[in-house]
C-alpha cells in the first residue's frame, strides 16, 4: 500500500509535490477509511483529488503510471528515450532531472524507492527497506558520459558478488535496476518483493476512455470474478439486471488477420505452431438479462453489453473492480471517477468501497464537487486539491492543511470550494467578446 508519492519536474509539475495516504489525528470514520498494513502504521484507503481543468490532477496519476512502466516496461536499447516531458514553461527545467519518490508497504515490509531521470537516462536510483530502521537495498549511479551504470548493494542484503555483476551488466543506462532484475536470472528477496508490488498491487491508470469490458468478461468466464457478487451489486444499484451470461461468438478471419496473429504468436512463443488452418476465432460475448414488470407480470429480456447505456457499462466495470478489491491488496488510480455515472451511483460506489473493502487503495480525480456536500461520509485528510500557480506549474495541498479559520467542523466544504475559498477552481472572466471579434 502507498504511504506517500512525490513527483518533481514531470509534465505540469515543476517543484516537488507529495500526496500522502497517512491520516491525521482525526478519529472520524476511521473504521471505514483506515487500514493497518503493518503494526503501528495506519493508512487511508481513499484519496480524492479535485482541481480545475489543466491544473495537473491527472498528471499525478499519470506520474504513478509512468513509474510503474519504468519498472515493468523498460527501454530495450541504449538509444531508446523515455517517453515523457519535463516541465516546459521554464528555461532550466527541460535540461534538469525529473524525479519520483515512492514510500510503500508490501508483505509487511516498508520500502522507499527513489529514482531520477532525464529523457536519455536513469541518472540515479535508490531503494531502502525498514527492518525496523531504514537500511539500503541498493544505490545506483549512472555515468551519462560513458552511458554506464554502477550498483552498490547495502550490507544487509544477501546477494552473491557474481550476481551483482550480472545485474549491473544488464542494467542499461536508460533502464531501472528493478526492470533489469525482472529479466535477469538471479535471486534477491528484496528486489522480488518490490517488483511483485509493481506487478500485482499497483494497477495501470483507468481513464474515461479505458474499456474494461473484455477484461471483466474474461474474468467472469474464468470465475475469477464472483458473478453472484456482481448481480447483488447491480441489484443494489437499481439496474433491474437479474442475470449475466456469456455466449461464444464465432468470428471469421481473413488471411491478412491470420498472418498478423501468427506474427504476434511467434513473438510471444517462437516455437509456436503455424496457423495456416485457422479460419475463425471464438470470442466471448456478454449479455445482461433484465427482469421488468409488463401488464402486472414479470418478464425477462436479454440485451448485449453493447446495447446497454454508457452508465450501465461503466458501473458494471466498476463493480468488477470492486469484486477484485474485496479479495486482493491492490492500488487502483482512476481519472475522472464520475465519467458516465449518475451522482447517486458515484456516491453508492464509494460507499460500497469504504464499507466493504479492507486492503485496497483508490486514488481518484473528480470534478463532482457536490460530493463535498456529503460531510458525513468524508474525511478532510482524504481530499486533495491541485491548483495552477502563476508560473503554470501544479501545486498540491490537502483539505486538512487549512486551519480552523477556513474550515471548521460546521463548515460546508462544498460552499467553501464553490466560492473559491479553497482554491483549485477555474479563474474565469466575463462572457463578453471583444469588439471586432469574428
Amino acid at each position: 500500500m502507498i504511504i506517500s508519492f512525490s513527483i518533481r519536474n514531470f509534465r505540469s509539475i515543476k517543484d516537488k509535490i507529495t500526496l500522502s495516504f497517512e491520516p491525521d489525528n482525526s478519529t472520524t470514520l476511521e473504521s471505514y477509511y483506515l487500514m493497518e498494513p503493518i503494526p503501528g502504521l495506519k493508512l487511508l484507503k481513499l484519496g480524492l483529488i479535485y482541481g480545475a481543468n489543466g491544473s495537473g490532477k491527472s498528471t499525478i496519476l499519470h506520474g504513478l503510471d509512468f513509474l510503474r512502466n519504468l519498472v515493468l516496461m523498460p527501454a530495450l536499447k541504449k538509444n531508446d528515450t523515455l517517453a515523457f516531458n519535463p516541465f516546459l514553461f521554464d528555461h532550466n527545467t527541460p535540461a534538469a532531472t525529473s524525479g519520483f519518490e515512492l514510500d510503500f508497504v508490501h508483505n509487511k515490509t516498508r520500502y522507499k524507492y527513489e529514482v531520477e531521470f532525464t529523457k536519455e537516462a536513469i541518472t540515479s536510483e535508490n531503494l531502502y527497506f525498514y527492518s525496523p530502521k531504514k537500511a539500503l537495498v541498493y544505490e545506483r549511479k549512472t555515468d551519462t558520459r560513458k552511458q554506464l551504470s554502477s550498483i552498490r548493494f547495502g550490507t544487509k542484503i544477501k546477494i552473491k558478488k557474481s550476481l551483482e555483476s550480472v545485474l549491473e551488466a544488464n542494467t542499461l543506462w536508460n533502464t531501472t535496476v528493478l526492470s533489469s532484475f525482472l529479466k535477469t536470472n538471479i535471486d534477491a528477496d528484496e528486489l522480488k518483493n518490490v517488483t511483485d508490488w509493481f506487478i500485482d498491487v499497483l494497477k495501470t491508470i483507468i481513464t474515461p476512455k479505458t474499456n474494461l469490458s473484455s477484461y471483466m468478461t474474461y474474468r467472469l468466464e474464468d470465475r475469477k470474478i464472483n458473478k453472484q457478487n456482481m448481480l447483488q451489486l447491480l441489484k443494489k444499484a437499481d439496474f433491474n439486471i437479474s442475470d449475466i451470461s456469456i455466449e461464444k461468438k464465432i468470428l471469421p478471419i481473413n488471411p491478412n488477420t491470420r498472418e498478423l496473429i501468427q506474427l504476434v504468436n511467434k513473438q510471444v512463443n517462437p516455437d509456436a505452431a503455424a496457423l495456416e488452418d485457422l479460419d475463425s476465432l471464438e470470442s466471448p460475448e456478454l449479455y445482461f438479462q433484465h427482469t421488468v414488470k409488463t401488464a402486472g407480470n414479470l418478464s425477462t429480456y436479454q440485451l448485449s453489453y453493447d446495447d446497454e447505456s454508457e452508465g450501465t457499462k461503466r458501473y458494471f466495470q466498476y463493480i468488477g473492480l470492486l469484486d477484485q478489491m474485496l479479495n486482493s491488496e491492490i492500488v487502483i488510480p482512476i481519472d475522472e471517477l464520475e465519467a458516465s455515472l449518475h451522482p447517486d451511483l458515484l456516491k453508492h460506489f464509494l460507499l460500497l468501497f469504504l464499507v466493504n473493502v479492507k486492503a485496497t487503495q483508490l486514488l481518484v480525480t473528480t470534478h463532482y464537487r457536490e460530493l463535498l456536500i456529503e460531510r458525513d461520509i468524508l474525511r478532510t485528510d482524504a481530499i486533495w486539491f491541485t491548483e495552477k500557480k502563476e508560473d503554470g506549474s501544479t501545486d498540491l495541498y490537502s483539505l486538512s492543511d487549512f486551519d480552523s479559520s477556513v474550515v471548521r467542523d460546521t463548515t460546508s466544504i462544498y460552499n467553501a470550494y464553490k466560492s473559491g475559498k479553497l482554491g483549485a477552481v477555474p479563474d474565469l472572466s466575463d462572457y463578453y467578446l471583444e469588439s471586432g471579434y469574428i
